[in-house]
């Protein structure tokens, strides 16, 4: 151990029993300020990227990474069909980058019962449908067995459409399908979900798609597009990018050209606004880091002013400027340690108990949450603690510079 790094360490710890160690009211201050600020830092930045996480869930559950239609699908609920075949399948399952693929249909229609209607969008998915997101969200009942001629007329509704209509599991309600001629079909409601999305949960109730496919009069293999799940959502920009050119020089059947989008080209609003909520994440970091750093600034002066008599002593045994300035700098590492071990045992206990009881609500029709969400991602916390250390022993070294201002003539007289 050097000389600077073992006279840093009696200063913090004191050098007798009896002996006053660095416990000023400011020092201490200090610690707490570091303390606080990178505790804010890591539950800010849990809280974003898991409410990120989690609203992104959503608009992918209900819509997945990336949809294949007809070229010429217009922005409404009605899409062209397109002929899903073994050759496009093939395509699709050769990519490594995707995880997973589905056919869907989509159609709007009326819900009418006794008292009230509704405007609805039927999602017809197939026996290959993904029911992950569906099942962590259902309320009650059972999700519904596709292409199943037993139960075909099974149906998934949302909370919020069986509060408004008066429905609930067991229960049937007529659709009415607005077409030539106008026709109408009776579902069985096998199970409720609620997402506490809003603008979604009032509009999807989730079918088999044979009897979207029979109500459009298409054949077996005509769907209203095909969904595609990829394996790393951080590359879907390139992997929605080589599956357009991809698509874009296949032909179906039908002679169509098919168009394909990622779920932030279809939700541009939602994404736009989730990747705001970044620069909210940076203010934070930003501010809490300067007044950290002023905290410990102001401490480190104290310290210095304090230990006035002791710098005179070392300069007039011959200890240079920069060897006692290095002694500070530990002591400033030491202090910022303590700091950041009490930051980390606030944030994550904050997080974990957050996570596990959820205290802190939120208004799901404002937020689409129901309560405040955390992400302890290992990596974050990992580069916050890294980068409050060296930034604030960065900000140590200009006021390390007054030790140079103390001469030992004056100093061994202070008291």
């Amino acid at each position: 151990m050097n000389a600077e790094l073992f006279i840093a360490r009696r200063i913090y710890k004191g050098d007798k029993k009896n002996d006053k160690r660095v416990s000023s009211p400011a020092i201490k201050i200090a610690i707490a300020g570091i303390a606080l600020g990178l505790a804010v830092m890591i539950v800010a930045v849990c809280i974003i990227v898991g409410f990120k996480k989690e609203v992104r869930a959503k608009v992918v559950g209900f819509g997945s990474h990336i949809q294949i239609t007809a070229f010429e699908s217009n922005s409404s609920y009605e899409h062209a069909p397109i002929a899903f075949s073994d050759t496009l399948a093939s395509i699709l399952t050769a990519n490594p980058d995707i995880r997973h693929f589905q056919e869907f249909i989509t159609k709007p229609a009326i819900i009418k019962t006794d008292d009230d209607f509704m405007g609805v969008v039927l999602k017809g998915v197939s026996e290959k449908y993904d029911w992950k997101f569906f099942r962590k969200n259902l309320l009650e009942g059972t999700i519904i067995q596709a292409n199943d001629t037993i139960t075909a007329n099974q149906a998934i509704i949302s909370k919020e459409i069986a509060d408004k209509l008066r429905l609930k599991t067991g229960d049937s309600f007529t659709c009415y399908f607005v077409q030539e001629p106008v026709r109408a079909r009776r579902f069985h409601i096998s199970g409720i979900y609620s997402t506490n999305f809003e603008d979604y949960d009032k509009l999807y109730v989730i079918v088999g798609n044979e009897i979207l496919s029979s109500l459009n009069g298409w054949d077996s293999d005509m769907v209203s597009g095909i969904e595609v799940l990829v394996r790393d959502y951080d590359n879907l920009d390139r992997i929605a990018q080589d599956l357009f050119f991809d698509m874009a020089s296949y032909k179906d059947r039908l002679g169509n050209a098919l168009y394909t989008r990622s779920i932030k080209d279809i939700n541009p609003m939602i994404f736009n606004w989730l990747n705001l909520l970044d620069m909210n994440v940076w203010v934070i970091i930003i501010l809490m880091l300067v007044v950290s750093g002023f905290t410990m600034i102001s401490g480190l002066l104290i310290i210095i002013l304090e230990r006035t008599n002791m710098i005179g002593m070392l300069k007039s045994m011959g200890a240079r400027d920069f060897s006692i300035r290095k002694v500070f700098l530990y002591l400033s590492a030491f202090l910022i340690g303590q700091g950041m071990l009490w930051g980390n045992i606030i944030a994550l206990a904050f997080c974990l108990i957050q996570d596990k009881f959820q205290l802190l609500k939120l208004d799901p029709s404002t937020y689409y949450l129901s309560a405040v969400p955390v992400d302890l991602n290992p990596l974050y916390i990992i580069l916050l603690n890294i980068g409050t250390l060296v930034v604030s022993l960065l900000m140590m070294i200009g006021p390390s510079y007054l030790v140079a201002r103390i001469t030992p003539a004056k100093s061994i007289r202070f008291e």
